[in-house]
């Protein structure tokens, strides 16, 4: 090797960047992922305490209002004289599920006055149960309270405080008219070895129903599902107007569930009612002459062999049911009346019960409303006409919308309250079907 020159020595120096810090990046990503995990976390803890809060349902007074989807402090239910502490109830047996919730047999103390203890029966709602629910509950419960009748199932007590809500009610022993009048049929696996009703009983049982709902009309009170399965039958034998929410999850198949609406009990509905879901005493006069019907056939079902849908037609129609085998004619004179497609042709409930007085026991007269002091009409009043209504009562059937000719069409006596119609237009009348084609001629108003 040879001694040359020596090379200048270079240095090569590496520097940072100025202002990048690599913990600074790590910072700038991590962070704004923390936040975000947080912020997640914050909302499904609100959402599972929202939650949670629907389930247990409000701890706070129930809302009571006419209009659920309108809610103000003025509709707060508020505990009144109806309160009953709940260590006075005692729950006993399960009596079926109702509408909201299951009914049970129990025992009250001292929820009548005289009486120590009382068998009740005890409406509940489910736990699950929305708000809207809870306070239809209530509403149900708050209608009652205006109530006082011997033919109208009584409430007796209300139980808002605390969870569940319970509804106290008269207990009915021998459940509703429908089930009951079923129990009574020579064949039936139940029958508690009672004949079937006499005449007498069914005109009884007719006048009782008809006596409750007088009240309810003269309380301005519209029932809308009058039907057996809504009557009760108490331990005397005694039927009473009752609560639909009792019974309705029982009987579902008697209700129909119209283009997506609520669920209409289209079999005992009137021709009004079913066209333009008008709702008054008069239609709940038709629904009484199809409880009349199903008193006179031990309940067999309205309309048996025809769709609801066919039912809706054929009685908008002009149809209406059949007569009942071996039916008194008395009793289904009194179904005609209440089926006249004219609504202010059929009688009223008062009527009902002054064509049916004179057969009535004894005691229909201590404990009616038709004979209490209450309901002492004007000296001036006649039950039998409706003079308020007279000037829309046809006279002539020529004045009718839709009058029809009937070929060897013969004069028959007048099946009504209001004048004598010695002519009238033909409907059909059965039950599931025309029956060989018949056709009765009764007197009766025409569909307009």
């Amino acid at each position: 090797m040879g001694v040359g020159v020596v090379s200048p020595l270079t240095a090569l120096c590496v520097t940072r960047s100025a202002g990048v810090d690599p913990f600074s990046v790590v910072k700038i990503v991590i962070g704004p992922v923390i936040c975000v995990i947080l912020l997640l976390a914050v909302a499904a803890g609100a959402f599972v305490v929202f939650k949670k809060k629907q389930t247990q349902g409000p701890t706070g007074p129930i809302f009571a209002s006419s209009n659920p989807e309108y809610l103000s402090a003025n509709d707060v239910y508020v505990p009144d004289e109806w309160e009953v502490a709940r260590e006075k109830i005692s729950l006993l047996r399960e009596l079926g599920q109702g509408s909201f919730g299951m009914v049970y047999e129990g025992i009250a103390k001292d929820i009548v006055k005289g009486e120590p203890e009382t068998r009740v029966a005890v409406k509940t709602v489910n736990e699950s149960a929305s708000l809207r629910e809870r306070i239809e509950f209530l509403n149900e419960a708050s209608v009652m309270k205006a109530f006082s009748c011997h033919h109208v199932v009584r409430l007796l007590g209300v139980v808002s405080k605390g969870q569940p809500t319970l509804v106290v009610m008269e207990l009915m022993t021998h459940g509703d008219l429908k089930s009951y009048l079923r129990c009574l049929r020579p064949d039936a696996e139940n029958n508690p070895g009672r004949p079937p009703p006499t005449l007498k009983e069914m005109i009884q049982m007719a006048a009782e129903i008809a006596d409750g709902m007088a009240y309810l009309n003269a309380k301005k009170f519209v029932h809308r599902d009058l039907a057996a399965r809504n009557c009760m039958v108490a331990e005397d034998f005694t039927v009473k107007i009752g609560d639909s929410g009792m019974t309705r999850d029982i009987y579902e198949t008697d209700y129909y569930r119209k283009g997506g609406k609520g669920l209409l009990p289209v079999r005992w509905m009137a021709p009004e009612s079913l066209k333009d879901g008008v709702f008054t005493a008069h239609s709940d006069c038709w629904s009484f002459g199809v409880v009349l019907w199903e008193i006179s056939t031990l309940a067999e079902q309205p309309y048996q062999g025809l769709s609801n849908e066919q039912v809706l037609k054929f009685v908008m129609d002009g149809g209406y049911l059949d007569r009942p085998d071996n039916c008194a004619d008395r009793l289904h004179n009194l179904m005609q009346m209440c089926w006249q497609y004219n609504p202010k042709m059929r009688p009223t409930f008062q009527e009902v019960i002054e064509m049916l007085k004179d057969d009535l026991h004894p005691t229909f007269q201590e404990v009616s409303f038709f004979y209490s002091e209450e309901n002492k009409p004007p000296e001036s009043e006649e039950l039998d006409m409706d003079l308020d209504n007279m000037e829309s009562i046809p006279l002539d059937p020529s004045s009718y919308s839709h009058h029809e000719e009937s070929p060897g069409r013969d004069s028959v006596p007048s099946v009504g309250l209001r004048g004598n119609y010695e002519e009238h237009v033909p409907y059909t009348h059965m039950n599931g079907g025309k029956k060989n084609g018949r056709i009765l001629t009764l007197p009766r108003s025409s569909p307009s």
